[in-house]
Formats: C-alpha cells, structure tokens, sequence
C-alpha cells in the first residue's frame, strides 16, 4: 500500500518541543526530510537520523540527515532498533497510527532513550468532530490522506493516547491540540455536546476533544519523573 504522499512542508508544532540542544535524534517516518532540515538549521551539530519505509523518500532524505534507514520499525534488526534509539529525542510525527503495535515500539524504546531523553509525537485525534459526523451518516470512507487515512491503522482519542504512554511507562509532561479554522465545525458541536449528555459524559469536554486535528505529546520514561 502506498505510504502518505511525500511533502515539503513540516509541523511546526512537533519542532517546537522537540530540544533545540540534542545530540541524536531519530525521526520516525521522516519521509523525504522536510522536518530534519528545520531542527538543523536549529541545531547543526545534532546527529539526526530517519526511519523511512519508502525507500524513494529514504533517498531524499540522506540529503539532510546524517543517516536516513530503509524499513520498518516494527520489524528491524535488534542491533539497528538499539542504536537509533539511544537518543534524545525519539520523534513520531504522525507515525504511530501507522504501526501495528505502537506500544510495543513504545515499549522497546523506553530503556534506550538517554538519560533526560523525550518522545515528541503528533497523534491524529479520532475524536474530531468532522469524523464523528461520518461515523453517524455511516460514511467511513478512508481517504489517501488526513484523518481517514488508508494507512491508518491504530487510532486515537485525546484520552486512548494518553494511556497508551502511560501503559508503556511514560508520563506525558508537555504538549497541545492542534485546532485549526473549519467554517463547519460550529455547525456539528451542539450535536456533539448533546451527544455527551445524554450519555452522561461531561459535554464542555466533548467538545474541546472534538476540536483538534491532531495532539502533539511530549513523554518522559516514569523514571525521569
């Protein structure tokens, strides 16, 4: 199946809580690099490495990072997984989604990260208004790109990604929801925060997690707590 289409432009969002002082870090899924030249124009001395399954934007990438590898995470050799990730800053920037098992990943990482080292992920929110309105029409189309993604395979809610960190013995330190202009959105949350109290959930909460696009966490192993 083919990845989500390579792209020039980067989250600002992820860059800015990724350390501006790090010695290693690995993108995971850095596609062709837009995200690794903004952080080494930041900090050019960071050894910043990618994690690419196409190897057509692995090859583009090598243009910026020190090194870009060809595979999948999920399924690289040992040797390989325990060196990337002995990092500072281990970076999923809509990536987990698209992992089989994100918490083993998780998991795995955790004991490598160096010490005072961080995940910085963003995280598409399941729990958008704009997918709960097809979910009611039973229009759950999946797209080539955004929330419905066709390579999606995991999703999540403000409140799932959190305990998927904590489960894998993170605690999430730092982050914010992503809400961008949608002249529809008004329209849809009255339904929403209805929807909440007749179920008996807190409506004002409903429809704050309604509301963004996507999360960008920022997690520390329980250890650094």
């Amino acid at each position: 199946m083919q990845q989500t289409p390579a792209h020039d432009f980067f989250n600002g969002d992820l860059l800015s809580f990724m350390p501006p002082d790090c010695n290693r870090v690995v993108e995971v899924g850095c596609s062709t690099g837009a995200l690794a030249r903004a952080y080494l124009k930041v900090n050019s001395n960071c050894h910043y490495a990618g994690v690419e399954i196409d190897p057509n934007y692995a090859e583009a990438a090598r243009k910026i990072c020190a090194e870009a590898v060809v595979g999948d995470v999920e399924t690289m050799p040992g040797e390989t997984f325990e060196r990337l990730f002995a990092c500072d800053c281990a970076v999923f920037g809509d990536t987990l989604e698209h992992l089989r098992d994100p918490w083993d990943v998780l998991r795995r990482i955790r004991p490598l990260l160096r010490p005072g080292g961080r995940v910085v992920a963003c995280i598409p929110n399941a729990q958008h208004w704009s997918v709960q309105l097809r979910l009611a029409c039973g229009l759950f189309r999946y797209e080539d790109a955004g929330l419905l993604d066709r390579t999606h395979l995991r999703w999540f809610t403000r409140i799932t990604a959190l305990e998927m960190f904590q489960s894998c013995g993170y605690r999430v330190i730092d982050g914010k929801p992503r809400i961008f202009p949608e002249a529809e959105r008004e329209r849809f949350l009255p339904a929403i925060r209805a929807m909440a109290t007749a179920a008996g959930f807190d409506p004002d909460q409903a429809v704050a997690d309604a509301s963004p696009l996507q999360y960008v966490l920022v997690a520390v192993p329980e250890t650094q707590v």
